[in-house]
């Protein structure tokens, strides 16, 4: 295969790099920015209603949460194994790696799926659509809060799905290779962000 031409804005094939890699910290810091103000809206809240939230914390089921919790751990294992074996030439090996990547997400977002499915059923709707019954009249703040911000989550979680196919399609082309391993790379790093506001998410949602 050819080599790779070099956009002419870059002077060098370090700076492309270096350049992609500042840009995509910018954009995780946005993104915890984003996260943030979700997490403060939940201290607040829970400040002033601490036995309402830990009722509605009670509701939720914490082994669900856990099994999610130990594939996005496994996920961040195996696509910082993917970023490895692409920077080593192993494409079958990048490949499988990603895949099983895709696979613990997607079955994150099948066990989320079956959790919101368990909620809805009883009741336990986001905002005015909340009318389940309860020993707290304000139990529609935890919920509404649960899922907006799970939900979101979940977005970029099927984001990094989609992202992670596309890189999967260009290692199989061998766009994506040794020589030029700069998107695998920005990759991986928004799929660690992704795992580290689901930990985050996992203790303030589901145990305390």
């Amino acid at each position: 295969m050819s080599k790779r031409a070099l956009p002419h804005y870059f002077a060098s094939e370090a700076q492309e790099f270096n350049a992609c890699k500042v840009g995509m910290w910018a954009f995780i810091a946005q993104e915890v920015l984003f996260f943030s103000g979700l997490f403060v809206a939940y201290a607040v809240y829970r400040f002033y209603n601490p036995e309402m939230f830990h009722y509605a914390s009670s509701l939720l089921d914490w082994k669900l949460g856990f099994i999610n919790t130990i594939f996005l751990i496994i996920s961040s294992f195996t696509m910082v194994m993917g970023v490895y074996h692409t920077q080593h030439g192993n494409r079958k090996k990048t490949l499988i790696n990603l895949g099983a990547t895709v696979a613990l997400a997607t079955c994150f977002l099948v066990i989320k799926s079956f959790e919101y499915q368990a909620k809805f059923a009883h009741g336990y709707y986001p905002g005015m659509y909340f009318n389940a019954e309860g020993p707290f009249d304000t139990l529609h703040i935890f919920f509404g809060l649960y899922f907006t911000i799970t939900g979101l989550h979940a977005l970029h979680v099927l984001i990094g799905i989609g992202l992670i196919v596309w890189i999967m399609a260009r290692v199989a082309k061998n766009t994506v290779n040794s020589d030029y391993f700069t998107p695998i790379e920005m990759v991986g790093l928004y799929w660690h962000l992704v795992d580290i506001v689901w930990i985050f998410l996992f203790p303030l949602l589901y145990l305390l």
